[in-house]
């Protein structure tokens, strides 16, 4: 397989679990609310916690990469790696 396919696929998974991730981010918190136990509330607030970590990393692989994460408002999961993995 190319080099140039092998980054491409990268990046596109880079991006997915990148949106993935902030997905997850922005769940957690109304999860924490809606639970019914303190303990599963600290459970979502520490799983929060771990996500915000998970983010900061991917950020730190984008700035070391040439790909950059996708912008907020476009992040969207990328339809290319599935495509590219079937190959």
């Amino acid at each position: 397989m190319p080099d140039k396919v092998l980054d491409d696929l990268f990046h596109d998974t880079l991006k997915d679990i990148y949106y993935a991730e902030r997905q997850i981010l922005k769940a957690l918190p109304k999860m924490a609310r809606g639970a019914q136990s303190d303990h599963l509330r600290q459970a979502f607030e520490k799983h929060r916690d771990q996500t915000e970590t998970h983010v900061e990393r991917l950020r730190q692989v984008f700035s070391t990469s040439s790909a950059s994460p996708p912008a907020a408002r476009l992040a969207r999961p990328s339809t290319a790696s599935s495509k590219r993995a079937k190959r």
